[in-house]
């Protein structure tokens, strides 16, 4: 949390000629800039992910099973990735309008397709995040949503009044979960913003702290969003103050998706198959034909370089976080209060945090310590005022570690609610102490939570762009860096091999998903 805290201290600090300048040119930009953003993917991303969810799981249509789980698929595809393949192929030389031109002597007035906009960026956020709130609500439905939905059927509501009247409000806790998610996501975004040219608060840290090499006040535009989104979970709590949702009964059925036939069942499996194309297949064949382009160039020595370097990193961080993991909710289990399940919580804030503002706190801590420890630093011969913490891989690695802490607790955490206390117990009477019990006893029993949490985790770290950008030392670049490179300086084919092998990684990730949501 001293990160975090250190931001939110940002707003106490006196001002500098720089604030003033952003604050009276540039702060309200900024901020319509990423409420716009915020709003529009919110509500498209809630309504496509819901609309979807009740499709396959209230109806039968051809394809459908195929469905249920293929459009989890677009998490693979960061938006930033999406962002700058789009872009390309619908620009005046791009695919679409030179196949349009070449083949059939259609040609789009100037102005047509405008991807590079604050609209062509709502498209790609909604496009490649609404599986969020596709994933948790029809999880919900399909668990618990049963009795209600099959009595308003045989009450004779309609197809549209049973979505409406029963569907959406049953649905609720799942779909602003998942929207919470989508807003995260939208908030953190760097890359698309970015390439897109347009202003946010998250591109504003980058500007300020780049361009006018002002820490600062970058701290400061941090603190601001970091109260935006503190508002938004006190938003979201006060909302349901007085909302439960608890089932009548004990026993639970899956629903039993009621037949469509003819021109609705083929309307369902049309509309599905559009959104599983524009959000999975295109972006990724149009990647992988750009691929076998430049592969050749782009397949180097240095290239070896950056995997090891993506990989290395992420892997002490998720090694460093499931160590973490393990330990603390082994220890809220042991001590059951709610001061360990406070703290627990505490701990995995940094996930619902901007990458951005992780990494300025973590600089701004990094920074205090290299001027705590400038005597070591001299009596090492490092020289005056040296700065080793702070320009190390050490502050990057500490920054995925608060980042992404969530992911690896999360998993731990779901792995001990299966495992019995009795277990351990028993070790516990029949003479084994406390670490030995958890090494004969616990590990072995939740060896599968831990390769669940340190695969999620390490992927998550892989795909992270704006803390790598902010964080990562002097010439040490990763997939995503230089992903992000190629496309802001236009070698868009040159992008096309990292951005593959980030979306081959990230969609290990979702397969591994959807196989333990079956499994349960």
């Amino acid at each position: 949390m001293l990160p975090i805290l250190y931001v939110l201290l940002g707003l106490f600090r006196p001002t500098n000629e720089n604030w003033q300048i952003v604050k009276q040119y540039l702060l309200t930009d900024y901020v319509l800039g990423s409420a716009k953003l915020v709003l529009f993917t919110g509500f498209f991303a809630a309504l496509l992910g819901v609309v979807l969810a009740w499709l396959v799981v209230g109806y039968t249509f051809p394809l459908r099973r195929f469905f249920r789980w293929a459009l989890v698929l677009p998490l693979a595809v960061p938006p930033y990735i999406a962002a700058y393949t789009y872009s390309t192929m619908t620009s005046y030389t791009g695919f679409i309008q030179s196949t349009l031109r070449n083949q059939f002597d259609i040609k789009l007035p100037p102005g047509t397709i405008e991807i590079m906009s604050s609209k062509g960026a709502i498209f790609i956020m909604t496009l490649f995040l609404f599986p969020y709130v596709f994933m948790l609500t029809r999880t919900f439905l399909e668990r618990q949503s049963a009795s209600y939905i099959e009595n308003a059927r045989l009450l004779g509501r309609s197809r549209l009044s049973l979505f409406i009247k029963v569907v959406l409000p049953l649905s609720r806790p799942a779909i602003i979960s998942g929207v919470m998610l989508v807003v995260f996501e939208v908030f953190s975004d760097y890359g698309v913003a970015s390439y897109f040219g347009m202003q946010t608060v998250s591109t504003a840290i980058f500007q300020t702290w780049f361009g006018m090499y002002d820490v600062d006040s970058a701290i400061r535009l941090a603190a601001w969003l970091l109260i935006v989104i503190i508002g938004l979970f006190v938003i979201e709590r006060f909302l349901r103050r007085n909302r439960q949702f608890n089932a009548t009964t004990s026993q639970s059925r899956p629903l039993k998706p009621q037949q469509m036939k003819g021109i609705a069942a083929w309307g369902a499996t049309a509309f599905c198959s559009i959104i599983f194309l524009l959000a999975f297949i295109v972006p990724l064949t149009q990647i992988i034909v750009w691929t076998t382009w430049t592969y050749h160039k782009i397949w180097r020595a240095d290239f070896i370089d950056l995997m090891v370097n993506s990989l290395s990193g992420a892997a002490i961080a998720t090694a460093v976080i499931m160590i973490i993991a393990l330990l603390s909710a082994r220890t809220a289990r042991m001590l059951s209060s709610s001061l360990a399940y406070g703290v627990s919580r505490l701990m995995t804030a940094g996930y619902a945090i901007p990458g951005a503002i992780v990494a300025i706190g973590v600089l701004a801590v990094f920074i205090a310590l290299d001027q705590r420890l400038s005597t070591v630093y001299e009596w090492l011969g490092k020289g005056e005022g040296a700065l080793v913490l702070s320009l190390s891989l050490s502050m990057l690695i500490t920054g995925y570690i608060i980042r992404f802490m969530a992911t690896g607790y999360n998993a731990i955490e779901s792995g001990y609610e299966k495992l019995p206390r009795v277990y351990t117990e028993a070790s516990r009477t029949l003479g084994r102490g406390n670490t030995k019990s958890f090494f004969k006893v616990e590990l072995p029993l939740l060896k599968g939570a831990v390769i669940t949490g340190f695969i999620l985790t390490i992927v998550e770290i892989m795909k992270e762009l704006p803390l790598t950008l902010l964080l990562r030392p002097f010439n040490f670049d990763t997939l995503a860096t230089r992903t992000y490179q190629y496309a802001i300086d236009e070698r868009i084919y040159d992008a096309a091999l990292p951005s593959l092998l980030l979306i081959g990684i990230s969609l290990i990730s979702v397969l591994l998903i959807v196989r333990l949501e079956k499994e349960k």
